[in-house]
């Protein structure tokens, strides 16, 4: 079961608006898609609750007999709302089970030093260090009459952090968010712009919502070795064996 985290240690950073729309996309694509909102403010937990019925599935977390979450029946995908100030052990619970990280990063100097923070303390855990837990950064409410996204992209680059995309800032978010929709909910060709900023997005994340089946691998049967003739490797015919069996006591009778 694929499982993305959306992580910043700070408030405000775009986790529930980004984590909203990969669940949208997972659920445009077909694929059965929790939203699992971990954050104590709720605010994916809310959004869900005004999506309309007749926009694709997005279950939220179950609550079980021993008021435990649980992951509903039938879900493939997950996706994790997390809340800001997640560091120590918290931190890692989702990093054992995520399969891929994702960082929302604003451009000002303060959201970028708590995203470094979390970087930090992301490339020390034993999963990300072994490669099973990616992670990659995104940079969310950017002016494009600015330099927001050069700053952005060289604080990346000085971080070793992939950069996969870039968000622009624009009330679109804001509205769709108001009624439990998306930018995948809404007509494509009003929104061509800024759908296309998503596109570097899914291509990052697509191997690891969609991974491709390994096949095992092929076994070739073993079979007995044939021990090789005395006579050669083609078998005889009848008049072969006849002549080799003339000369044979022949030679016996001339001895």
């Amino acid at each position: 079961m694929p499982v993305v985290a959306v992580v910043n240690r700070k408030g405000g950073s775009g986790k529930s608006t980004f984590a909203t729309h990969v669940a949208s996309w997972c659920a445009r694509e077909g694929l059965a898609v929790m939203l699992g909102d971990v954050d104590r403010q709720q605010s994916s937990r809310s959004w869900l609750r005004r999506r309309d019925a007749s926009l694709p599935t997005i279950a939220p977390w179950v609550v079980d007999q021993k008021n435990v979450l649980r992951v509903p029946p039938g879900i493939t995908h997950v996706v994790l709302d997390t809340p800001g100030g997640m560091h120590g052990f918290e931190l890692q619970r989702i990093v054992m089970f995520a399969d891929a990280i994702v960082l929302p990063v604003c451009p000002s100097v303060f959201d970028r030093e708590s995203a470094a923070a979390c970087l930090e303390e992301l490339a020390n855990q034993p999963r990300v260090m072994k490669g099973q837990c990616r992670i990659a950064t995104v940079g969310m409410r950017v002016d494009n009459r600015t330099d927001a996204a050069q700053v952005l992209r060289a604080w990346a680059a000085e971080h070793k952090v992939p950069m996969v995309g870039m968000l622009r800032e624009t009330q679109v978010y804001v509205r769709s968010s108001e009624y439990g929709q998306t930018l995948f909910d809404l007509p494509p060709e009003r929104f061509k712009f800024d759908l296309g900023q998503w596109n570097p997005i899914l291509q990052w994340l697509e191997p690891v919502l969609k991974p491709v089946a390994v096949p095992a691998p092929r076994r070739e049967p073993i079979l007995a070795q044939r021990r090789p003739s005395v006579l050669g490797g083609r078998p005889m015919n009848e008049a072969g064996r006849t002549a080799i069996a003339g000369g044979l006591s022949g030679g016996l009778m001339r001895g």
